[in-house]
């Protein structure tokens, strides 16, 4: 099993930043593409921003230019930089993972998320 646990939400006024990470632990043997995804109630959960292993990244496009995500392989851990926030940033965020454990079982995880609220 792989356990994926966000951390780094809050309350930031428009304009502001915020940094969020995500980190994976359990069994793993291989993370292959992480993301951000972001739930506003009544809504779709939506794509923020992805990155592959080897690095490669894909932001939706309400996000380029002011999100940054990365991760280190080596602590499994990934983040996201937001800078430039927005009121229709506010959303719960998701870290997903799709990893292989050590049992080279695959599966697609899902944290349980983290409140991001941009507000003056």
């Amino acid at each position: 099993q792989v356990q994926l646990v966000e951390s780094g939400g809050g309350l930031v006024q428009p304009g502001g930043s915020l940094r969020l990470s995500c980190a994976a632990s359990g069994s793993i043997f291989m993370i292959y593409e992480m993301g951000w995804y972001r739930q506003v109630p009544g809504q779709q959960r939506e794509l923020g921003a992805s990155i592959r292993s080897g690095g490669l990244t894909n932001y939706a496009d309400s996000v380029k230019g002011r999100f940054t995500i990365s991760r280190d392989n080596a602590k499994n851990t990934m983040y996201l930089q937001m800078n430039n926030l927005k009121r229709e940033d506010t959303a719960v965020y998701y870290c997903n993972a799709d990893a292989v454990s050590s049992t080279r079982s695959r599966w697609n995880y899902w944290g349980p998320g983290t409140q991001v609220t941009v507000s003056s």
